[in-house]
């Protein structure tokens, strides 16, 4: 493909851009539009005005002992087979988080499982699920097989709840007859309220008990809640077990702020730690997240998942730590795609490189690069947490990925970046028709969302490469970039 560079016969003052995005964007009348369309590009480069159903939404934690029906009531509830459902206890691994709507309310429903059946740590485990679950959602859904009755694990989770103070809706599920009823009723000694009879393989019930869930839900989150303007700019440290995340925050503090051990899952919580680099203030957060004995060596990802997604919810830059020592781990990847899902900036810094020989480093930064094909706009650092070798190039690295996240292209600029792009490398004619972009404006940053309107559909390949050439021209580096494409079609005379 040829270059943008290319083409030099179209303007390139800011003037002469806003010219053209005012008459690209007058275009637009000739084509049938709707009310987030016209939002959108009325809000200009201020961004786009952000309506109601944009704020956090509220988190409703699904929690409970094995086998009692979470991920199958998940199901009922998205409408869909979303989370994998089978007769043997901790089926539930990664995935835990689902996007749910009921009577017009939106809001995000947590399927608490990813452990194992393990007799020996059954009751201390499922206590660490619940915990963990509870602190992380605005209300909970607490389910009990109506058919065996309270458990000792119930009770168990009855106090943590207590504890909390979160709205609690008490699930009496496998209810699947009238006659079960008095099964439901049995649950009043658990001392949590009125218990809702539902089947959830069967449906019965689940209206009832989602319109109880939705009375005590709060309409916008409180512990997803928006990122405050101003003050220091806040970094999640992140990684799988063990990586050294703990050892960094205190080689970064310049003490002992976290305890450090070498059995993975030290950490029990997140540690938020104002911390000097470069003479100025950063908030970091420590995310290691899960207390995992050593005879239990499952179940750490679901853990490891809640943690991190809390820390980003709340950060601005993530910083995922790798061990450099070892091949990359799915593990790893699962975490910096979560950086990215979260459309937060992104460092990836490479723990223990000193214990590398210079043939092994050259090596490593080719399996590097084959790794993260995908990543090529990462900041990358080589450090050592132990003895603080090349810890100080964290702050470059944050600040460069934090301006890229921050960047705004300006409505005209963009606009005449395009045309050139276009007209230097047209979109391929896909069945005897070729997508004319219309209009583009960068509808928000941190991070960068762009909102392409088109002619026709643009091909992923295209949108890459469109993606591509904004971080040539533009920067971007350090940030995810989510390009959306609008097909409108001429209005009929």
């Amino acid at each position: 493909m040829g270059d943008v560079s290319e083409t030099q016969d179209l303007p390139t003052t800011p003037a002469d851009d806003e010219q053209r995005a005012a008459a690209l964007r007058a275009g637009l009348a000739d084509y049938v539009l709707d009310e987030e369309d016209a939002a959108l590009l009325a809000a200009g480069d201020g961004g786009s005005e952000r309506e109601p159903a944009d704020a956090p939404l509220p988190v409703l934690a699904v929690v409970g002992r094995p086998n009692v029906g979470k991920s199958t009531l998940v199901n009922r509830i998205l409408g869909r087979r979303e989370a994998v459902v089978q007769d043997v206890p901790g089926v539930t691994r990664d995935r835990v988080s689902y996007p749910a709507e009921w009577a017009g309310r939106r809001f995000t429903l947590v399927d608490t499982g990813g452990w194992e059946h393990d007799a020996a740590g059954l009751h201390a485990r499922v206590a660490d699920q619940a915990e963990v679950a509870i602190e992380l959602a605005d209300a909970v859904m607490f389910i009990v097989d109506a058919t065996v009755g309270p458990t000792s694990t119930d009770e168990q989770v009855v106090r943590l709840l207590r504890k909390s103070g979160k709205p609690v809706v008490l699930v009496a599920n496998k209810v699947d007859s009238p006659m079960q009823e008095a099964d439901a009723s049995a649950l009043w000694s658990l001392g949590l309220g009125q218990p809702w009879p539902v089947s959830a393989l069967h449906g019965r019930g689940s209206g009832d008990l989602l319109d109880a869930a939705m009375a005590i839900l709060p309409e916008v989150s409180s512990v997803a809640a928006e990122l405050p303007e101003g003050g220091p700019r806040r970094v999640a440290l992140v990684g799988r077990p063990n990586v050294g995340k703990s050892s960094l925050l205190n080689a970064l503090a310049r003490q002992d702020r976290v305890v450090v051990h070498d059995v993975a899952g030290t950490t029990r919580d997140p540690v938020d730690e104002l911390v000097v680099l470069g003479n100025r203030p950063w908030w970091f957060v420590d995310t290691a997240g899960i207390r995992r004995r050593v005879h239990q060596t499952k179940g750490a990802d679901f853990y490891a998942s809640l943690r991190t997604q809390a820390a980003l919810e709340k950060a601005e830059v993530a910083v995922a730590l790798v061990d450099a020592s070892v091949p990359l781990t799915e593990q790893d990847i699962r975490v910096i795609q979560q950086v990215v899902d979260a459309g937060r900036a992104l460092v990836i810094a490479y723990n223990k490189w000193d214990l590398m020989d210079e043939d092994k480093r050259f090596l490593l930064e080719r399996a590097i690069d084959q790794d993260l094909v995908q990543l090529p706009w990462a900041p990358r650092v080589n450090l050592s947490a132990k003895t603080r070798w090349h810890v100080d190039k964290l702050v470059k690295a944050l600040d460069t990925a934090l301006e890229g996240w921050d960047t705004r292209i300006p409505t005209g600029r963009l606009n005449a970046f395009l045309g050139e792009l276009t007209a230097a490398n047209p979109h391929p004619v896909r069945g005897g028709k070729q997508p004319r972009i219309l209009f583009a404006t960068q509808a928000d940053n941190r991070p960068p969302r762009f909102v392409i309107f088109a002619t026709g559909f643009i091909e992923h390949g295209y949108r890459r490469f469109i993606e591509r050439k904004l971080r040539e021209n533009f920067g971007f580096e350090g940030t995810p970039i989510e390009i959306s494409v609008r097909v409108r079609e001429k209005r009929r005379r």
